[in-house]
Formats: structure tokens, C-alpha cells, sequence
């Protein structure tokens, strides 16, 4: 039974309440790290259940006893300030995880592309069958220097957020280092060269858009994403295939998440049939990002 806390005055009655607010804020979003990601329709709501946790939790502690909340306030509070100096979950996740779940249910529109799948077979030009046999030629995820590269860097960032998201902090977490270091180099005016994912790694993360394509393709599909490579009118750019409207819609809250600073205005996608692909290109600091246009000569999937 609760013990008889009517001795307390009104000062300490605040003072109380203030603590279990201090607590349920930064306990919150810690919580909601190993929690699922739940969806009701277009809302992500994981966030709010996880507060809703918290106070009851702090609840509890009041009515066991009030104050229990002093340790409880303590603990929460000397764990992100050790965070603070280990870099694990800190005082800036608690901000990052509350400005993403704002600007996933009310800043950010998706943009689905209507009419950049339209291309047409029978007008295929004679280049474009070469170039999509060369790229297609020089991907591969299966060589071992690509594959312990791509394990190196899907654990560089985002790894406290695993419990949550699973394999897509790994994507999100590779696709950040190669886009952070990936430098752009034409080809010879002359003739198109086509290197290979090695080849990209070995010269230092230096080509153009196609040798980005290659890199970003072969080093996903060697940690198990799916991907395939769009070329349009003067570019090339690869896709992460996200799965069905459920797996998209976490997709998207993970990059919201992740990629917060600036904030995530607007996601670009392709659906066709119920599969969902999101851009990975380097011309955008968030997979998603704006496509350069909508001119499509064909799809690249292994």
C-alpha cells in the first residue's frame, strides 16, 4: 500500500512533480529506442506510447512513494550526462528524437514521381544498351574487399537506434559515410569508363555518377538491401528498395529521424505495384533527396 503523503506541503508536492517531468522527458525517447515502430495510418505514434510509459512509470513511483523520484531523476539524468562523454544516447538524441517525431507527423510531404517510370522499350538507343550492360557487368557485391568495406561503415553511425530500426540504420549508416566522402571525377571527354565498387575504394572514393551507382549498389546488396540503379537524361543514380507502404513509411521515419539537421522537408520516391524505392544519390545530403529530372532510359537491377 502506498504510504500516507499528505504531509507533504504544496512547494514539495511541486517540486515532486517537477522532478517526474524532468524524468519522463529524457526517459521517453531512450525507451522508445527498443520499442517497434507503430503506425496508425500516415502517424507514427511509437514516440507517444513511449511517453505515455514513462509518465505512468513516474506515476507509479509517486504514488508508491514520492520521493522515490529523486533516484529515479538522478539516475536518468547522471546517465546522459556520462552519455555526454562516452557518445552514446545524449542530451542532443533526446532533441533529435522529439524534432523527429514533429517533422514526421506534421513537416514533411512525400512526393511520389508520377511519370518518371513512363520510358519507353521501343525507343531505347543503341548507348543506352551499352551502358547499361557495362554497369551491369561491373557490379559486384560478392568480392570481399567491398564486403568488409560496407560491414566497416553500415556501423559507423546511427548504432544506438538498431534496437528500433534493425538492418535499416545499417543502409542509412553506410550510405552516409560514402556520400560524406565520395568525390566526383569526370570521365576522359572520349570514352565512358565504368569502375568497379574496388576499384572506387582502392582510388581513394573518387568518379562520376555512375561509378557512384556501382559503389552504392554493390556495397548495400553485400549487407542484404535490395538496389538497382536508374539512368536518365545525363545521370545515373541508385535506389534502396524499401518494400511495401508499412516498410516505406518506417523507412521514412528513420530518415526523418537520422538525417534531422536541417530538417527533412520532403521525401522523393517511385511506386509502382505496391513496391516502394527511395533515392540514394550523392547530389542530396538525405537519402530521398530531390531527383535531378525526370527523363528515364532504364532501370538497372541485378
Amino acid at each position: 500500500m502506498p504510504i500516507d503523503q499528505s504531509k507533504y506541503t504544496t512547494f514539495q508536492h511541486f517540486l515532486l512533480n517537477l522532478l517526474s517531468l524532468l524524468t519522463v522527458l529524457p526517459l521517453a525517447p531512450y525507451l522508445n529506442r527498443f520499442m517497434p515502430v507503430i503506425q496508425v495510418g500516415a502517424w507514427h505514434i511509437d514516440l507517444f506510447v513511449s511517453i505515455l510509459i514513462a509518465f505512468l512509470f513516474t506515476r507509479l513511483l509517486l504514488w508508491i512513494f514520492r520521493p522515490l523520484i529523486i533516484p529515479a531523476f538522478v539516475l536518468v539524468a547522471g546517465a546522459l550526462i556520462v552519455n555526454q562523454f562516452t557518445g552514446k544516447y545524449t542530451f542532443q538524441n533526446v532533441v533529435n528524437d522529439y524534432q523527429g517525431m514533429v517533422q514526421g507527423n506534421w513537416g514533411t510531404k512525400d512526393s511520389k514521381q508520377l511519370d518518371i517510370l513512363s520510358f519507353y522499350p521501343r525507343k531505347v538507343e543503341t548507348y543506352v544498351d551499352k551502358t547499361v550492360r557495362g554497369i551491369r557487368e561491373k557490379v559486384n557485391y560478392n568480392d570481399s574487399l567491398v564486403r568488409n568495406f560496407s560491414v566497416k561503415h553500415s556501423v559507423d553511425y546511427y548504432d544506438e537506434y538498431f534496437p528500433k530500426y534493425g538492418r535499416i540504420v545499417r543502409y542509412l549508416s553506410l550510405y552516409r559515410y560514402i556520400r560524406e566522402n565520395f568525390k566526383y571525377v569526370n570521365d576522359s571527354q572520349r570514352d565512358e569508363y565504368f569502375a568497379t565498387a574496388r576499384e572506387t575504394i582502392q582510388n581513394g572514393m573518387g568518379g562520376d555518377c555512375d561509378d557512384h551507382s556501382i559503389l552504392m549498389m554493390s556495397c548495400m546488396e553485400s549487407i542484404g538491401a535490395r538496389m538497382r540503379i536508374v539512368l536518365i537524361r545525363g545521370h545515373a543514380y541508385p535506389e534502396l528498395y524499401c518494400g511495401n507502404k508499412d516498410d516505406f513509411e518506417t523507412m521514412k521515419q528513420a530518415i526523418i529521424l537520422l538525417f534531422n539537421n536541417p530538417p527533412v522537408k520532403e521525401l522523393y520516391y517511385h511506386e509502382m505495384n505496391g513496391e516502394y524505392w527511395i533515392n540514394m544519390d550523392y547530389t542530396a545530403r538525405n537519402p530521398g533527396g530531390r531527383y535531378l529530372n525526370n527523363k528515364v532510359y532504364a532501370l538497372i537491377e541485378l
